[in-house]
């Protein structure tokens, strides 16, 4: 559906551009553009490399099994229907130190083992309680350290980069106690209304 509408809004660009007379403007664009996605694209790429470096590291080293650890506590009771020493438990928790460390891209291939081990364990196509807050976690994203962010800020030449980690680390716990707020409060009223 996302597709789609982008589709339409380009389509409907270039149609009205057409129109208007201004294609020479709506190609230098595109091409200005491309360009420069192609260059933070490239730039990015080292970021992304160097932090999934340093993830791996800390996976091989114990680092993600320690957290694991000093979580579970946290993890087990946002995550009550997952049983001790699960699979997704360990996905779920490097997931999150992913999005900690603000590396979303990284986080994505943890965060969709983690959904299909869910699955797996609910054994039904409809989604889970822990599914559903999971992908409420995942899009709220607590963020400690917004990698990305500063890479393209330090890309674009701002003269402190790391300036937004505290405003970051505001909004993104704002965000998660909301989620977390918003997926228990319709959890507990849909149980409430059928009854369980």
């Amino acid at each position: 559906m996302v597709n789609l509408i982008w589709a339409l809004l380009a389509i409907i660009g270039i149609v009205y551009a057409a129109f208007n007379g201004t294609m020479k403007e709506v190609n230098q664009a595109i091409f200005q553009t491309l360009d420069e996605a192609v260059m933070i694209t490239i730039s990015l790429a080292g970021v992304l490399v160097f932090w999934l470096g340093l993830m791996k590291i800390a996976e091989e080293a114990g680092l993600l099994r320690g957290l694991a650890v000093l979580f579970k506590p946290v993890v087990r009771r946002i995550f009550p229907d997952i049983p001790d020493n699960h699979p997704a438990l360990g996905y779920i928790l490097s997931n999150m130190t992913a999005n900690m460390f603000g590396l979303g891209n990284a986080a994505t291939p943890m965060g969709l083992k983690a959904m299909k081990e869910l699955k797996d364990l609910s054994g039904s196509d409809h989604a889970s309680r822990s599914m559903i807050t999971l992908l409420a976690l995942n899009t709220s994203s607590l963020t400690l350290i917004p990698t990305t962010v500063i890479a393209v800020r330090m890309k674009y030449g701002s003269s402190d980069p790391t300036s937004i980690i505290g405003a970051t680390i505001l909004a993104t716990i704002i965000s998660t106690c909301a989620a977390l707020c918003i997926d228990r409060y319709f959890y507990y009223r849909r149980k409430r209304r059928l009854g369980l």
